[in-house]
């Protein structure tokens, strides 16, 4: 089973792909889109739920997404039609990094993507070519909220604890301007939704050939979630400003 189904069936019930909770992520749109007449881009937007609650919000703005998942983007376009925001989304299937736009953007997204740009910073210099002035990145990614066993970083990766994090990027030139730490209730529930979602329908489908491949996937996920990573794992979503020069 490839990755992107994998992600589509593991979000249906959690659509939003990071450990956010619906408040959470209402109140870091609200920051982000200020003026209600913005245009967005979400780089590595998966199925665009970022992208689809904006829309709905905010009925003066336009969205571009970018994305390598035919999947997801499949998705994304089922439900801002179903929302009736079809008409102001544009997707593009293709690598996030090779997107190209004439016109800048007012807010630049990219949330629990920041590996398709090798890292925080990579992702961080990425949208700054994006952004239009006086706009606004709205970026989440991992960080580490106690030291991680040697186990946790060969599972997620290299990543800094966030006081480091946060100094790399005020000295990368940028300036929080408003920011959300992901509480433990947000990361276990996204854990539970993922693994049960998963899980749920490879036992719903048990005459389906990607069933045992699905249900072995939710079963690892869960065993390095509880054994490897829960103590250590934390998400930060910020929203910056470019500080000025000088």
């Amino acid at each position: 089973m490839n990755r992107s189904l994998i992600s589509r069936l593991a979000h249906a019930s959690h659509p939003v792909a990071a450990p956010l909770g619906d408040e959470s992520v209402r109140r870091l749109l609200g920051r982000a889109v200020v003026r209600g007449d913005e245009r967005l881009l979400d780089l590595g937007c998966g199925q665009a739920e970022w992208l689809v609650r904006a829309l709905v919000a905010h009925p003066g703005t336009t969205a571009v997404g970018v994305d390598v998942s035919a999947d997801a983007l499949e998705e994304a376009r089922e439900q801002a039609d179903a929302r009736g925001v079809g008409d102001r989304l544009v997707l593009h299937e293709q690598d996030a990094g090779a997107f190209a736009s004439e016109r800048g953007f007012d807010v630049v997204m990219s949330v629990g993507a920041t590996h398709a740009f090798g890292g925080l910073t990579g992702t961080l210099a990425t949208a700054r070519e994006h952004l239009a002035p006086g706009g606004r990145v709205l970026v989440g990614d991992a960080y580490w909220e106690a030291a991680p066993s040697a186990g946790a970083r060969e599972t997620l990766g290299e990543y800094e604890d966030l006081a480091t994090t946060m100094d790399r990027v005020v000295a990368d030139g940028w300036t929080p301007v408003f920011g959300h730490l992901s509480t433990r209730r947000e990361l276990d529930d996204y854990e539970w939704h993922w693994t049960g979602t998963l899980a749920e329908w490879a036992l719903d489908h048990p005459g389906d050939p990607l069933a045992q491949e699905a249900l072995a996937a939710a079963d690892r996920h869960r065993s390095e979630w509880l054994h490897v990573y829960r103590g250590c794992f934390g998400f930060h979503t910020l929203v910056l400003r470019p500080t000025p020069a000088g």
